[in-house]
């Protein structure tokens, strides 16, 4: 605890700390003031009431707070054009279409990475007796921690909104039977679901009002299906657009190709429901051994056990 408390008391380190709490909270003020910058701007307000985004790049290009954070993307984004890809995948898919998203995604990994371990050793420097070393090696596993934690949340924010439209996809292809039965077209009977989509599932709407605008702006209706596959990631509207494309290309009618789709959508589905209903026996093994049955080897056998104890002695 001496060595702690002459390293708190360093001139050096008390110029360090102090560094380190002022670059993350520089970098905190880019990023609250990138994201309330983009949030707060007129043109972005108004492309987020029409729906509409860049037809080529699927982004919304906005001038604010984005044009000062762009400098740092040279020194924080990955060097390889692969891995910038991928990441700007993930950030689409994720929702956020900014071109300054992952920028703020690294500077997000920055301040956790700093701001964390600040406050963590600041805590138990207060309340525990701890070695040095060992505050150290805490300090370095919280940081990681930050660094890594932007990444999580990112895979749990597309995991929700994969959930979200697949569970909203069956309402919708049922929508879009019904409309190209009734005599619309694909483009009409589109932005008719997306209409109708809007209360139940806002997500999917606003995905299927994309596509909406691609189309609108001249752009092929199975090129723009393939956006919304590229941009969705799920393999349900991928097999969706094949059938489409085929449909077009063999001039098929669009409406059985739609039943037929949404016939297996819903087989899928009740498999999917089967699948999770069988692993229910394997999932109770846990709560079976570790809270069941002990407490039922309680209630059953303690009273015996007692007795025989009681008897013996």
């Amino acid at each position: 605890m001496n060595s702690l408390t002459t390293l708190a008391e360093s001139p050096f380190f008390v110029q360090l700390l102090a560094g380190a709490i002022g670059v993350a909270v520089m970098l905190a003020a880019f990023l609250f003031l990138s994201i309330a910058g983009e949030r707060a701007h007129p043109l972005r307000r108004r492309l987020n009431r029409l729906g509409t985004v860049d037809l080529q790049t699927s982004e919304v290009t906005e001038p604010g707070m984005g044009s000062t954070l762009r400098p740092f993307g040279t020194y924080l984004l990955p060097k390889h054009e692969k891995e910038r890809e991928t990441l700007k995948l993930k950030l689409i898919r994720a929702g956020f279409r900014s071109k300054t998203a992952a920028i703020n995604l690294y500077i997000a990994k920055i301040v956790l990475a700093i701001v964390l371990p600040i406050a963590v050793l600041a805590l138990l420097v207060s309340t525990t007796e701890l070695d040095a070393a060992f505050l150290v090696l805490i300090a370095s596993a919280v940081s990681m921690t930050g660094l890594f934690l932007p990444n999580y949340l990112l895979d749990i924010r597309i995991q929700k909104r994969h959930r979200e439209m697949l569970y909203a996809l069956p309402d919708a292809l049922d929508l879009l039977v019904a409309c190209t039965e009734a005599g619309l077209g694909l483009n009409a009977a589109l932005q008719r679901v997306a209409r109708q989509m809007d209360i139940s599932s806002p997500l999917l709407a606003r995905e299927l009002e994309q596509v909406n605008a691609e189309m609108r702006g001249g752009m092929d209706r199975i090129a723009a299906l393939r956006n919304l596959t590229h941009r969705t990631g799920l393999e349900e509207i991928r097999g969706l657009v094949s059938l489409l494309s085929q449909s077009v290309r063999f001039g098929s009618a669009i409406a059985d190709i739609l039943r037929i789709y949404a016939e297996e959508f819903r087989d899928k589905r009740s498999q999917a429901a089967e699948e999770q209903a069988a692993l229910v026996g394997t999932k109770l093994i846990f709560p079976l051994c570790f809270c069941i049955f002990p407490s039922f080897f309680i209630v059953a056998v303690g009273p015996a056990v007692v007795a025989l104890v009681k008897a013996l002695a």
